[in-house]
């Protein structure tokens, strides 16, 4: 009998019903069909970033000193075995808002997740050709410290106002991707 995995998308764009929540809602009804899936839109959550104080080095659990919301966040990361990251693309990195709790992850607590893979689904308006390249960068340099596996990439250039992706042969790919899983 096949596994489910416990599968947290993380949605960085603030605009609730936009194109990466698009992808990202595609990505999780292909991967429901085997799995538990739950999408966190980031812009739900009040996450201040991480000030580099390294007090979570030495508190008890590992807790930051921030009374904010990424404490719900930590413990939705804790049950996943799979995280899917989905992101609009701003000057060429992942919105402010998921780098917030990208950047908390950097506490000890990690070591007490369980998870193996790691996905990313990425929405730019602009067409060049190395537009994803900075954030592919570091997505690869993530896996290979944490040796993680990749479940694969959906990259989707010139999408830019609310509901250009629809039509788009990324909704299929997001789709097939999850579903994959």
């Amino acid at each position: 009998m096949l596994k489910l995995s416990n599968i947290v998308i993380l949605v960085g764009s603030v605009r609730k019903n936009g194109n990466t929540a698009r992808l990202a809602q595609s990505f999780a009804e292909g991967a429901a069909k085997n799995n538990n899936v739950e999408i966190v839109s980031v812009a739900d959550y009040n996450v201040n970033p991480c000030i580099g104080c390294n007090s979570c080095f030495t508190r008890e659990g590992n807790q930051c000193f921030q009374d904010d919301d990424m404490v719900q966040i930590y413990e939705k990361l804790r049950n996943a075995d799979i995280v899917v990251v989905a992101s609009p693309v701003y000057f060429y990195g992942i919105s402010a808002q998921l780098k917030a709790i990208v950047d908390r992850l950097h506490t000890p607590m990690r070591n007490t997740f369980h998870i193996k893979k790691l996905g990313l689904l990425l929405v730019g308006a602009a067409k060049l050709p190395n537009l994803f390249e900075p954030i592919v960068m570091q997505y690869q340099m993530v896996l290979d410290f944490f040796k993680l596996k990749s479940i694969g990439t959906v990259l989707v250039r010139g999408v830019k106002d609310i509901g250009d992706i629809e039509g788009s042969s990324a909704l299929k790919e997001a789709y097939e991707l999850g579903n994959s899983i």
